[in-house]
């Protein structure tokens, strides 16, 4: 005898019941397919991207998460666009925040680092190097054409007032930003060295402002680290003795001021044509510097070698000969010019006289007691 068919409780045939297993099962499977999506999504989150090398992107300031997605597919640094806007939408509940600027992506970057360096603010550091001996309308002239860089500059700094050296800089900074960095860091480093001075610098030299003048000078004559102290002491050495610096770059200086290139030789006219910067025609120090002068010369400036040397010239080497006295002096330049003749190279051409030591006339003409080469 087959038995009844088993009869389910009216509780369990109740809808009420049947719509609560619904519901449940419905939720079971909402919760397993958002498991199973935020799977797939962190897999490709974390996946390596389509970038093939290194690339920077600029983002704007102002541009919202789609904005930065569409721009990042369209550089070529992700290629799943919702899958990189669901990530920020997941990660922006934790406090995360995506920031403007300029970014550098890494070759194959996955969402994840994207993601990452967008918010926390990894942009590209750009550099800013100003040479040893540049005046500040030439720096000036750098700034402008830097094309990262953005504003105008108001007016030329002072000679001397800027410091050489490399700056760090972010996309979209301000050229006047820069210069004041530039002054901020000369006033401290010229501080630096001034507590740091010889005690026995020429009564020529009794303020900082005139230690940058001399520093300038030193650094326009020569770039070798071991020559700097040497140069220097000649200048101290024939300011004490109340001889003429004689030096061509303050020529140069004096005939077109912060353009800083002659760009041709100096007529022997120019040597003798008088300007406030001339140290062939002026007594002691020109009104202010020639040039920016680094941290080496300007610590050389303050505390020079211990030297009896009152010329130089060039050695033909890239170097410099130095003599104390003129006599030993006039050997290094016949010197010189037989190595240009050797050279085939046209010999400097003749310029007014450095001054010979102290109450000891040198015969005209003279050759220049520092020859630039």
């Amino acid at each position: 005898m087959v038995p009844a068919p088993r009869r389910h409780s009216a509780r369990v045939r109740h809808p009420m019941v049947v719509f609560g297993n619904a519901i449940f099962t419905l939720l079971v499977l909402i919760s397993l397919a958002a498991g199973a999506a935020l799977y797939v999504g962190k897999q490709r989150f974390d996946a390596p991207g389509p970038l093939a090398e290194d690339k920077i992107v600029n983002i704007p300031q102002g541009y919202g998460v789609s904005d930065i997605s569409d721009l990042l597919k369209r550089e070529g640094v992700i290629d799943q666009p919702y899958v990189f806007i669901g990530g920020v939408a997941v990660l922006k509940a934790r406090g995360l925040t995506l920031k403007h600027g300029e970014y550098k992506f890494a070759k194959q970057a996955s969402l994840s680092d994207v993601v990452e360096t967008l918010s926390e603010g990894k942009v590209v550091q750009h550099s800013f190097t100003v040479a040893e001996g540049l005046t500040s309308e030439q720096i000036v002239q750098r700034l402008l054409e830097t094309e990262a860089l953005s504003g105008q500059i108001k007016e030329i700094p002072r000679e001397g007032t800027l410091l050489p050296e490399t700056y760090k800089f972010t996309r979209g900074m301000s050229r006047e930003q820069i210069l004041q960095r530039m002054q901020q860091s000369q006033k401290r480093v010229l501080q630096e060295v001034w507590a740091r001075r010889s005690p026995d610098l020429p009564a020529q030299i009794q303020t900082p402002e005139q230690l940058v003048t001399l520093a300038s000078i030193v650094e326009k004559e020569t770039g070798r680290d071991d020559e700097r102290t040497r140069v220097a002491a000649v200048f101290v050495n024939r300011l004490k003795a109340k001889m003429k610096l004689q030096s061509d770059p303050t020529i140069i200086y004096g005939l077109i001021g912060g353009k800083g290139v002659l760009g041709r030789p100096i007529m022997k006219s120019e040597i003798e044509q008088h300007t406030p910067y001339n140290t062939y025609t002026i007594e002691g120090l020109p009104p202010g510097p020639i040039a920016n002068p680094g941290r080496a010369s300007l610590e050389a400036t303050a505390n020079p070698a211990r030297t009896k040397e009152l010329f130089f010239v060039a050695d033909g080497t890239g170097g410099h000969t130095f003599s104390d006295s003129y006599a030993e002096h006039q050997k290094a330049v016949a010197k010189l010019r037989a190595i240009e003749r050797g050279n085939g190279a046209a010999p400097a051409a003749p310029a007014a006289a450095p001054e010979a030591p102290v109450a000891a006339p040198a015969p005209e003409p003279k050759p220049k007691a520092n020859l630039r080469r």
